[in-house]
């Protein structure tokens, strides 16, 4: 694992990290881009760049936290640069912090400076046949090992100030004795991981880190005394930490304007001569480079609040400080030799894919560049260059709607068609639905309507009760279309066309796996209907385990998805339509008591077509004019036997089965005009049981006119007694309930009416 760590869930793909990678060590995938450990030189670029946290530095506060757990407490090293981080405090009360944390003993990392300027002096009396590298940075280090190997020749073979200072200790102590390394620099996370300098230091943390760790022991450290350091005295290093500070601790600062000694920070800087040195263009005699701007001063873990230059003099103040206080143990002093400080370096480049023209080519036109003109250059995509890009395609580290151009090409098309389906989604919409108006010709249709009006502004659930056919989903669609939500989707679901479990899946979604066949995650219709409205038709006709379920997400307002642990916040209105009779599925035990309280908050009972007749003629002539375009004929009415015929007809299927017939009575007819021969056979029948006019007077039809009546006001009063319950009221006639459902049918009653 590399220095950086990538958090994918916070990225947004803004390619921030691609641009401002100076090696390419991004790849884009299609939810996220990551760094690839193998190409990371850890400068830290992507983490200063990333405005969403996506790119974090690797957090080893666990590791140092166990460390201070073992029987050997271990040993700090504060990095060169901690002066410039630290600066509202002494070193001497971080040092007193550092202690309070556990730590046995802490030492100054620019110690290290010391042990190494031996090495460098030697390396520079020698007859070198090509320029010299100071190997003290590690991001150039791995600059060079896995992406200049040819530069692998001139690097010093002298390890850093941290190495050395860690080597030094341990041979001073024991090899077992833990040390922690505590600087700004995030490269040095992964150079204590490589075999040529593994051993000496065992944890490194940034600053921040540290900073952490002593909020959370909740230590004052301006309240806190001071402290000496530990180990050995600096003598030459304080000022390493700065721009020109390597070249002057090593004793040839004053060579720094010999064109021999080229000393550089910062990435462009840094780049511009690795490349130059690679190319042969510049042979100086030796070539310090630090990647960060400033020096060690601007690493990743740098602090943001202070300037460069305020920086640097706290680091020149921190080498003039005259009070600094040093206990250095008799091991640190005695005449051991000094532990080895050279190094060695590996080839890590691995020889990246290169394109052939002609594939190059096809990258390029698939992002609809087919000429030079085309590759505009913008570098949204975070490469320079759109051939870049086509490259980064080809090895597989970059995507192709990386490009901004040709993505917003591609949602401008995309936006063009979903406009085009928006717009044939809504004429078939309308031509399966036609408009939410309702006719309402008759007195019971009009009370719907004031209904309707009433509840339709507020959130409240509606029950939509009524027999098969009388317009209940038209119905839901007018309640929706008066509400507050009718700028969000109506999710129309019919509870009898699904299995529980798969109605269960719509309803709230699934989790990849769930159950057989889930091959992929899914929204349910509540989770996309948020904000609108759901209308379940059938509800009667859901399981109890549905019901349940169904309750819960009423009375809670969650959903959780089958096979999901986790519970979604939701808004949603729910109308509800039934042909059966809920209450007594409530007394029968097949319909939740509370799921129907839950449901029943406002009902709405829809007139069958037989008790509406007042509204016969404007019905038909509506669906005349819809059966007009469905079959694309030119309907100008229908003649009066036909209408006559329907007035004396049952109408069992409602409303939809009046639809049906006119429609299939439009395909039928000849002429524009819908007769009597064009309907079912059952209306010719009607029309020949009719008795005439003259005969509707006779002493016959009189005393059957008077009959009638009585039986409907007997119907009435029993239905009033026993509050709606049919089979009551039928026991109170003393009559089968079969026998009064026909004779409620045929004086068109209805028990739910007269529910109390």
């Amino acid at each position: 694992m590399g220095p950086v760590i990538t958090v994918k869930e916070n990225c947004r793909k803004c390619y921030a990290c691609v641009r401002n990678c100076p090696v390419n060590a991004i790849r884009v995938h299609r939810n996220y881009a990551e760094v690839i450990s193998d190409r990371c030189i850890g400068c830290g670029n992507c983490v200063n760049s990333c405005s969403q946290k996506a790119k974090v530095i690797a957090d080893h506060i666990d590791e140092c936290k166990q460390l201070l757990a073992t029987d050997t407490p271990p040993i700090a090293i504060l990095g060169c640069s901690h002066p410039a981080f630290f600066n509202d405090i002494r070193s001497g009360q971080l040092v007193t912090g550092l202690r309070r944390l556990g730590f046995a003993e802490v030492h100054e990392g620019v110690a290290g400076v010391d042990l190494i300027r031996e090495s460098y002096h030697q390396k520079l009396e020698q007859d070198q046949p090509y320029p010299l590298i100071t190997t003290h940075c590690p991001t150039i280090i791995d600059l060079i090992e896995k992406h200049y190997p040819q530069l692998l020749k001139n690097m010093t073979g002298t390890v850093s100030p941290m190495v050395a200072i860690g080597r030094f200790i341990k041979s001073r102590t024991t090899s077992e004795t833990p040390i922690v390394y505590i600087s700004s620099c995030i490269a040095g996370k992964a150079e204590i991981t490589a075999k040529q300098s593994a051993g000496a230091i065992d944890c490194v943390i940034s600053y921040l880190e540290l900073s952490q760790m002593i909020k959370e022991r909740k230590l004052d450290l301006q309240r806190l005394g001071e402290t000496a350091f530990d180990g050995m005295q600096p003598k030459h290093g304080r000022l390493f930490a700065i721009s020109g500070g390597p070249l002057n601790s090593f004793d040839i600062a004053n060579k720094i304007t010999n064109h021999d000694y080229v000393e550089t920070e910062g990435e462009e800087n840094s780049m511009e001569v690795i490349v130059d040195l690679a190319a042969g263009r510049i042979s100086p005699k030796v070539v310090d480079l630090r990647f960060c701007n400033g020096g060690c001063i601007g690493g990743p873990g740098k602090n943001n609040r202070l300037t460069t230059f305020s920086k640097r003099n706290l680091i020149i103040k921190h080498h003039q400080d005259q009070d600094l206080y040093y206990r250095t143990k008799s091991t640190y002093l005695d005449d051991k030799p000094w532990p080895d400080v050279t190094r060695t370096f590996s080839n890590k480049y691995e020889r990246p894919k290169t394109p052939s023209n002609e594939r190059l080519h096809q990258i390029l036109q698939a992002t609809d560049k087919y000429e030079t003109e085309d590759e505009l250059n913008c570098g949204a995509c975070g490469y320079t260059t759109c051939r870049e890009h086509a490259v980064a395609v080809y090895r597989e580290l970059a995507e192709r709607d990386m490009c901004l151009p040709y993505s917003l090409k591609r949602l401008k098309e995309d936006h063009v068609k979903l406009t085009q389906k928006y717009e044939l989604a809504q004429r078939a919409l309308k031509q399966e639905f036609g408009e939410t108006s309702i006719i309402c010709k008759d007195q019971r249709t009009r009370e719907v309507i004031r209904l309707i009006h009433q509840v339709g502004p507020t959130p409240t659930t509606v029950l939509i009760r009524g027999e098969s056919g009388t317009g209940k989903e038209l119905t839901a669609r007018a309640i929706h279309a008066q509400s507050q939500r009718s700028d969000k989707p109506l999710v129309t679901v019919n509870c009898t066309t699904l299995t529980d479990s798969l109605l269960e899946s719509e309803l709230f979604g699934h989790r990849k796996g769930a159950f057989t066949g889930a091959i992929s995650e899914k929204r349910g219709i509540f989770e996309a209907a948020n904000g609108g409205t759901i209308f379940l038709d059938e509800i009667g006709d859901i399981t109890p385990k549905l019901q349940a379920e169904l309750l819960r997400v009423l009375d809670s307002g969650e959903i959780r998805p089958v096979g999901g642990d986790t519970s979604t916040k939701v808004d949603v209105r729910l109308i509800a339509a039934t042909n059966r009779n809920l209450d007594q599925g409530v007394a029968e035990g097949w319909f939740r008591e509370d799921l129907f309280y839950r449901l029943n908050v406002f009902t709405i009972t829809m007139p069958p077509l037989r008790s509406r007749l007042d509204s016969l003629d404007e019905l038909i002539q509506a669906f005349i004019a819809k059966a007009s375009t469905r079959v694309n004929k030119t309907l100008s009415g229908i003649e009066e036997r036909a209408i006559q015929a329907m007035r004396q007809y049952h109408w069992p299927g409602n409303i939809r089965e009046l639809q049906n017939i006119i429609e299939r009575a439009a395909v039928l007819t000849h002429d524009e005009i819908i007769r009597l021969e064009n309907l079912p056979v059952i209306f010719g029948e009607l029309v020949l049981q009719s008795p005439d006019k003259a005969s509707q007077n006779n002493l016959r039809s009189q005393r059957q006119k008077h009959v009638n009546e009585v039986e409907k006001n007997l119907l009435t009063r029993y239905l009033r007694e026993a509050e709606g319950n049919v089979s009551s009221a039928a026991r109170l006639a003393e009559i089968p309930r079969r026998t009064f459902y026909r004779m409620l049918n045929r004086n068109g009653l209805n028990g739910a009416n007269f529910k109390t």
